[in-house]
């Protein structure tokens, strides 16, 4: 069965070839059914940890950007586009107690691991806790959303691109008093952790609301962009938490971190107190 990774790696072949680092869906296509491969070729380009990435495209210090309506680009400098995590310290690991539902473990979804936390009341923790925000202010949360033909210029460190008519993935917005945070949620295999994600998981619904902001369409406050990632553990689990900014909001690279944490769930029996 041919990988996503060879995929790439034939893509990356022809552009070398043709000397033109842009392509599009076509060319994508194109090689999917080359290859004989059942891979949906919409998600071909969609690489979201570094290590998805062929070693052939990294050696060569390449990353794939998109550009919108279909095209994409190999740019240099994949330090620049693919963010380690920082390191938890010990002093934000929290041991949570938690009463289960039914529900809890019945789904492992994205977006059922963003409703159990905030269930649970972490995101309200981990978000709300240190600001001035009554502890019965009502919190907004709407879930997955999928934006379509959003465009916007940006930069990637000194590369200035164009991205037109792009679909945007949200997997969960929280609003609080006009301090609004988008989520991107993973799940990480047992007993790993996902070690570094690509920068438009968050940018592109971060730059989304941005925009908004700046054409007075919403009285945006705040506005950040935190990685949840889940990790399960002896039927439990354990979540990490990872606010961020973008301190130039017209530069992709321009990530900052604001606070990360650590809780890890335990469950209490419902007829405990």
């Amino acid at each position: 069965m041919t990988t996503k990774k060879q995929i790439i790696e034939e893509i990356f072949k022809i552009c070398k070839i043709n000397d033109n680092f842009e392509f599009d869906n076509e060319l994508v296509k194109s090689v999917v059914e080359k290859c004989g491969s059942t891979t949906n070729p919409y998600d071909v380009t969609k690489i979201d940890d570094l290590s998805k990435l062929p070693n052939a495209v990294v050696g060569e210090d390449y990353f794939i950007a998109h550009l919108g309506n279909g095209k994409h680009k190999f740019l240099r400098g994949v330090n620049n586009i693919y963010h380690t995590f920082e390191k938890i310290d010990n002093c934000e690991i929290i041991e949570w107690q938690y009463k289960p539902s039914i529900l809890n473990d019945f789904s492992t979804s994205e977006s059922s691991i963003l409703s159990l936390i905030n269930n649970q009341g972490i995101l309200r923790d981990f978000l709300y806790k240190d600001h001035s925000f009554n502890n019965n202010s009502i919190i907004k949360m709407y879930n997955s959303e999928r934006k379509r033909n959003v465009s916007f210029e940006y930069y990637i460190g000194k590369d200035k691109l164009e991205s037109r008519n792009l679909q945007i993935e949200i997997d969960l917005t929280l609003e609080n008093k006009g301090y609004i945070t988008i989520f991107e949620g993973k799940n990480a295999k047992l007993k790993s952790w996902v070690e570094n994600f690509n920068l438009y998981q968050l940018y592109n619904p971060f730059r989304y609301y941005y925009e908004l902001k700046q054409k007075n369409e919403l009285n945006i406050t705040k506005l950040t962009a935190c990685y949840l990632i889940r990790r399960k553990n002896k039927g439990s689990s354990i979540v990490r938490l990872y606010n961020y900014t973008f301190e130039n909001p017209l530069d992709m690279t321009s990530i900052k971190l604001l606070e990360k944490k650590e809780y890890c769930l335990k469950k209490k029996d419902f007829n405990d107190g």
